[in-house]
């Protein structure tokens, strides 16, 4: 009775807050204002429409962005147009930002070509098998209901609804000694009110903790956004120069909230806590999380990112005659000048270990950031602040560990369900907890049990869990042996009753640069799709898409740049015409050249030229 009434006692107090602001009792999405509120002093908004030529990927920028319920139909459908000219388009990277523009590249009649360093697609989702049959993995890759582009990705390939598994629409936090704690947000009316029980009702967080926690958040940019959500979005833009925590901080919110639930949830989202993450980074997710009920559901994989996600792409992309090459990175990009000697034109890319030149009419480098910072030459930084501003973007350093166990590491309330590894538990009839699970007291941020979340690949008969667990840089340093030991020894802190388990198999991979680092005043940092030289372009979930370095960011990217080639292919001025006109310049140049060179040949030697 007495938490229950703590808890009608915060969610009278967020509700209070939220009165300040006027709430409207009416649909906060169905009644958004048409007043736009602009701060004159945004570092972090969004570029301005005149940057994109193309109408579609306007779309992906800005508020509408956030609102328009068809960016699900734009990727499910694709492009929605055909070019004129056929265009030859050479992309490195064969990431899920690169597939998904030579999905739009292809289908809008394009001659479509990757280049993959790697043996095998998918970039920071990747996955392979190693000698012995296991699927390995660079991270644990959960989809939030508000990926909307990457599930129309996944309807237009045929694999949104036999390759994802859908969790129950609660968030668990597991603290040592085998407490939970959770945000659940099932309740029979939707965002917003359920996620302010959710927040009410947690048991993560102390009576005293809960009612800064409320306070903060009633006054916050998100409570702006039901009603005007405009002016909500734009203040989180704003935002982008501090840290969450100062944010936070500022007008009631508490330590131990950010200690035992904000940190666990920055460090799942870009693996940096509260005190280094960008208020607008954290800010963003919540938006949506306020503005839509699904926004928060998680779905899982069915078994591997290659099988699930990345498979069906490829099938896609041979049936339209794309070609991929992997084991076949970009060692140099080829490009002409102006008279200034500024580059110009990309006309092609050197490729593989022979270092092949490949020419086409327009070049994507869709690569993360450690990636396009050793593709671009000196002189695109010395000639355009746009590429120069790149290498301000810093990276942070993960190291994904998958450990097996002889049982159920999650099933905390039957001794004997752990350890009952026998006949067929396939199609997540394993023990344990079905779902992600965040943690305050270790060192991984997210983790769960695959074996059971993904058992399509990962459940194996006759064993137990495969706890999957991304460790952030506090752990990078170590030795792949001793993050396994610490692993393990945090998994028995959290699931003391896992003591009794056994080790079976173990593997780490370590990414020094991964995402983006997600620090204050970054935004402003992210390049366009579109460069400065015209057949030149960028994708990638750290360009600006308006969205977290993440799966969906990439999508957006792929779909955005996709969007801008499409736009400036056909006409007299446009990628097909620069590049004829290119070519038949370098032929008269050739040519000029060989008359020149016969006409020395035909003046006697002691004559002058």
């Amino acid at each position: 009775m007495a938490r229950l009434s703590a808890a009608v006692y915060v969610l009278g107090c967020a509700a209070a807050a939220v009165s300040a602001f006027h709430l409207p009792a009416s649909n906060p999405v169905a009644t958004r204002t048409s007043t736009r509120t602009t701060s004159l002093h945004s570092t972090a908004a969004a570029p301005a429409d005149a940057d994109f030529k193309s109408e579609s990927a306007k779309k992906q920028i800005g508020n509408d962005s956030f609102l328009n319920e068809n960016l699900m139909a734009r990727a499910q459908n694709g492009p929605g147009k055909k070019n004129d000219e056929k265009l030859k388009i050479g992309i490195v990277g064969a990431g899920l930002a690169g597939m998904v523009a030579a999905m739009d590249l292809a289908d809008a009649g394009h001659d479509v070509e990757m280049f993959e360093l790697r043996p095998f697609v998918g970039g920071k989702v990747s996955s392979w098998q190693d000698k012995d049959g296991n699927h390995i993995e660079m991270g644990l890759h959960v989809f939030f209901g508000c990926y909307y582009n990457l599930f129309g990705i996944m309807k237009r390939t045929g694999s949104f609804d036999t390759e994802l598994r859908m969790k129950e629409h609660v968030h668990t936090f597991v603290n040592d000694g085998g407490t939970l704690g959770s945000l659940d947000f099932r309740f029979p009316i939707g965002a917003p009110v359920s996620g302010l029980q959710a927040f009410a009702k947690t048991e993560q967080l102390g009576i005293e903790d809960k009612f800064h926690n409320a306070l903060r958040l009633g006054t916050s940019p998100i409570v702006r956004a039901l009603f005007d959500f405009d002016g909500g979005m734009d203040m989180v833009r704003d935002l982008d120069d501090i840290t969450f925590t100062e944010w936070f901080t500022q007008l009631g919110g508490s330590r131990g909230s950010l200690d035992r639930m904000w940190d666990p949830i920055a460090y799942a989202l870009g693996f940096v806590d509260c005190d280094h993450i960008s208020a607008r980074c954290m800010l963003t997710i919540f938006m949506l999380f306020a503005i839509r009920t699904e926004a928060s559901v998680l779905r899982m994989l069915e078994g591997s990112p290659q099988t699930c996600l990345h498979d069906p792409i490829l099938n896609y992309l041979s049936e339209r005659g794309v070609k991929v090459n992997t084991s076949m990175g970009c060692r140099e990009l080829i490009y002409d000048t102006d008279d200034d000697g500024k580059p110009s034109r990309v006309t092609g890319i050197k490729v593989g270990s022979k270092d092949e030149v490949r020419e086409f009419d327009a070049v994507v480098c869709a690569l993360d950031v450690p990636g396009i910072k050793k593709v671009l030459p000196q002189s695109f930084r010395d000639s355009y602040p746009m590429f120069d501003n790149i290498y301000n973007l810093d990276t942070v350093p993960i190291a994904t560990v998958q450990v097996r166990f002889d049982g159920w590491v999650t099933e905390m309330e039957d001794e004997t369900r752990m350890m009952d590894i026998s006949g067929d538990q396939s199609d997540g009839k394993g023990g344990g907890i079905d779902n992600l699970l965040y943690s305050a007291d270790a060192e991984f941020s997210c983790f769960a049990d695959l074996a059971v979340t993904s058992p399509g690949e990962y459940y194996k008969e006759g064993e137990g869990s495969l706890i999957q667990a991304v460790f952030d840089e506090r752990a990078f340093s170590r030795s792949e042996d001793q993050i396994v030991e610490d692993c393990i020894a945090q998994l028995n802190s959290l699931f003391p009753s896992s003591r009794k388990l056994k080790c079976t198999w173990s593997n780490v991979v370590k990414l020094g640069q991964s995402l983006y680092r997600e620090k204050p005043g970054q935004d402003k940092y992210r390049p366009k799709q579109a460069t400065p030289i015209s057949n030149f372009f960028l994708a990638g979930s750290y360009t600006y898409q308006d969205y977290l370095d993440s799966m969906e960011g990439a999508t957006r990217s792929g779909l955005m740049v996709a969007d801008e080639i499409i736009a400036r292919a056909d006409g007299p001025e446009g990628l097909k015409a620069q590049s004829e006109k290119a070519n038949a310049g370098k032929e008269e140049s050739v040519a000029a050249s060989i008359g020149k060179k016969k006409l020395r040949e035909r003046i006697p030697f002691f004559a002058s030229a």
